[in-house]
């Protein structure tokens, strides 16, 4: 058996991602996550109980196996914590590493700029350590659209600099970008950094605009409109997600035969690290966006109009080309079928 760490498995991505390889009799799952407070917690213990672990009485750094599954174990424990993380990943051998584990929230790290550099920095610190002492076959970890800052070229690609992040936030993931790559350069530790695009779907967070939408929109509440309406976002549905990491897993990053130093190429290396693009490659208005939450309703919003938030990007645009290319993968649920996922889901969960 092949075995797999998932890092942040209770949260959004991470618990989609053990949900797929739970159909998958051929690994050993290992999932982390340190079941922070920084949205509703019972929503993660909810989605570990979907994998038949009982999150609510956990101690720090111990190992629970799955009453479902018996290929699954999950560990309570801070990426951050580096002797912890670095002593188990030697001890267990990992194959592969899917690093989802991180402060999200371009909003928050304004707000709370230290925990963004404990969890994203250190923590991911403690994985590239622990993958290069134990001949890890492939690091795989999340970065976001939020890099690109600044760049107002669009579609986003992987080739452009993005040296303006406009939030600490993305700055972190930046920094884990340019961590990888010097794992990979110095120890040949193949590492590729996926850069996601406004995931969205069922189980998804509370922070993120389609479910703080569809809460207000059902309560009668007015929901909060940035920059006026005017921005054009790259929703990306989780399930394309999980596949686009799926596809990326197998196929270990190799260096760039052609990179040259005299004109170097941002989203390769001559060393094993690779950046892709995980995106719709579809930009939808804000408003239509919010259309499509009010016709999965049923329900008219009652409308906030703001100004642009600090740390906020404009538009967001995927170039998927490098993934299309070389996994022969796009991206490609309507926005209209992923809300209307989510709100059945919604319905569901809250017994509305």
């Amino acid at each position: 058996m092949k075995k797999i760490l998932i890092t942040g498995s209770a949260g959004f991505i991470g618990f989609h991602l053990v949900n797929r390889f739970l159909k998958d009799d051929n690994f050993d799952i290992v999932g982390l996550d340190n079941i922070n407070d920084y949205y509703d917690v019972n929503l993660k213990f909810s989605r570990l109980d979907q994998h038949g672990v009982n999150g609510r009485n956990m101690n720090d750094c111990d190992i629970y196996f799955s009453t479902k599954h018996h290929n699954y174990r999950f560990v309570k424990a801070d990426i951050a914590n580096f002797d912890f993380i670095v002593s188990f990943m030697k001890a267990e051998c990992f194959d592969y590493v899917v690093n989802l584990a991180a402060q999200a929230g371009v909003r928050n790290s304004i707000l709370n700029p230290r925990i963004y550099i404990d969890s994203n920095i250190k923590g991911f610190l403690s994985i590239l350590e622990g993958a290069a002492q134990s001949n890890v076959q492939h690091l795989i970890y999340a970065s976001t659209s939020s890099v690109y800052g600044s760049n107002t070229k669009m579609p986003f690609s992987i080739h452009q600099n993005v040296d303006h992040p406009l939030s600490l936030y993305a700055a972190t993931k930046k920094s884990n970008e340019l961590m990888a790559h010097t794992y990979s350069y110095l120890y040949g530790l193949p590492t590729t950094g996926l850069r996601f695009f406004t995931v969205y779907g069922p189980w998804g967070r509370p922070d993120m605009a389609l479910f703080k939408f569809t809460s207000a929109i059902l309560a009668g509440q007015p929901i909060e409109v940035f920059n006026n309406g005017k921005h054009r976002r790259d929703f990306t549905y989780i399930n394309d997600i999980i596949e686009g990491i799926i596809r990326v897993i197998y196929k270990p990053a190799i260096g760039n035969p052609n990179w040259d130093g005299n004109l170097p190429d941002p989203g390769s290396s001559s060393a094993p690290w690779r950046l892709y693009n995980i995106g719709n490659s579809n930009p939808v208005d804000l408003m239509d966006y919010v259309s499509a939450v009010e016709k999965a309703l049923g329900k008219k919003a009652k409308l906030k109009m703001l100004p642009l938030q600090p740390g906020d990007v404009p538009d967001t645009f995927a170039d998927v080309r490098d993934l299309m290319e070389e996994f022969d993968y796009k991206p490609s649920t309507p926005v209209q079928i992923g809300i209307t996922q989510f709100v059945d889901w919604y319905r569901s969960y809250f017994e509305l």
